[in-house]
């Protein structure tokens, strides 16, 4: 019977790596299969100019000892390639499909570089991979929906590389997930549902993501979360009351509607980023904010400004549809420096109890202009708040009526 062209290969492979190890006196522990895959893993790739990461690899040694290869007991568990120190050129090249070989590998990393082409399906068949984490390359094509047969895994990410396709669904339901760090890519479609009750960190700025998020897509074991630059649209208040946990939340440049629940001010936030979406209706808080920074600016807010947001420090309340008084709050909190930005401008607003004289510190920043009101107070605003100091007063009779 004639053996296939590729076990005869991997069989003569075999043979060498033994004579070598017999030859050269090497103890050889790494089993012939690891051996092989990291021989295919290597001619793969090259160290991109300034790089010396490959240095190590010599096989006519251990190759256990090679820069970014982790054993235990005669297999490779851990896969890190490229020089992982900040600034250090990264690797050119593809990612061999025999990297799958690898079985017993827990965690495989590739530094920032220029790796092209598609992810292996291959790495599907790491059935005890906890850690695959791949950015700032050149991935490109679909993200494998097998990897959602990676049931061990802890964290994806595959962020800031040029990937296309969808979210397979697949990977909402990987059990033990932590983070999913997806950004940076060209990634379309809707966001699956995730399952995962450990599930704490999901970003997936940046991509091309469109339609609605379901209320229960997202678990409540969340902290960070970011969805920023995309196409999303819908309501998202069901959705947000569940996730208590969160210290950050990102859901700007989209086209999220409905009303913001008041119960988010009271989640351990340090970052509120709700910006350039369509969210309307009044905002209430049910207790004094202390989130640093909030951002509802570029939406379809109204009704007064909530007294409950002179706590925060960093507030930009811009380009919304806010009517009345300022509440006198936020004038002793300016005083203080106790708010460094208060961003006010194009809205609604009539007036602001300030006497004209005063000095904003020179710690703070506050903008009132373009409003139903001549601001009482001269200062500073950014450029995109142009040049006119009040709105039309027929815009203010027209938004009274």
């Amino acid at each position: 019977m004639t053996m296939h062209p590729l076990r005869s290969c991997f069989a003569v492979l075999f043979v060498v790596y033994l004579l070598q190890c017999k030859l050269l006196f090497v103890h050889c522990i790494l089993d012939p299969l690891d051996f092989l895959a990291l021989q295919s893993v290597r001619k793969s790739l090259d160290d991109m100019p300034g790089s010396n990461f490959f240095a190590s690899w010599d096989f006519t040694s251990d190759p256990c000892n090679f820069a970014g290869v982790y054993c235990e007991s005669d297999r490779v568990i851990a896969l890190n390639l490229g020089d992982p120190r900040a600034g250090s050129p990264g690797l050119i090249g593809r990612l061999d499909p025999a990297i799958g070989k690898l079985s017993s590998l827990t965690e495989l990393s590739v530094v920032p570089g220029r790796i092209m082409g598609s992810l292996p399906q291959s790495i599907s068949q790491l059935n005890d991979l906890r850690f695959l984490a791949i950015s700032r390359n050149f991935l490109s094509g679909g993200i494998p929906a097998t990897l959602g047969q990676l049931r061990n895994l802890k964290t994806l990410d595959l962020s800031y590389n040029q990937l296309t396709g969808d979210i397979p669904r697949s990977i909402g339901t990987i059990p033990g997930l932590s983070n999913v760090i997806l950004s940076h890519n060209r990634i379309s479609g809707s966001v699956p549902p995730f399952l995962s009750e450990t599930l704490t960190r999901l970003e997936l700025k940046h991509n091309e993501l469109s339609g609605s998020i379901s209320p229960t897509s997202l678990p409540p074991s969340l902290q960070y979360l970011s969805l920023s630059w995309n196409r999303l649209s819908g309501p998202v208040d069901l959705l947000l009351i569940r996730l208590d946990r969160l210290n950050y939340l990102d859901l700007s440049m989209n086209q999220f509607s409905g009303c913001i629940p008041g119960r988010i001010f009271t989640f351990p936030i340090t970052n509120l980023q709700l910006q350039r979406n369509s969210f309307s209706g009044p905002v209430q808080p049910g207790g004094e904010v202390t989130i640093p920074t909030v951002d509802l600016s570029y939406n379809r807010l109204s009704g007064g400004v909530s007294p409950m947001f002179s706590t925060v420090q960093n507030l930009y309340l811009n380009n919304n549809r806010f009517i009345g008084q300022v509440p006198g709050s936020f004038v002793d909190r300016l005083m203080d420096a106790s708010i460094q930005v208060l961003y006010l401008q194009h809205n609604y607003l009539t007036g602001m109890q300030i006497n004209p004289t005063v000095e904003i510190p020179l710690s703070s920043s506050l903008c009132l202009q373009y409003n139903c009101m001549v601001p009482p107070i001269q200062t500073p605003c950014p450029l995109k708040a142009g040049k006119q100091r009040t709105r039309p007063t027929a815009q203010c009779n027209e938004w009274r009526g």
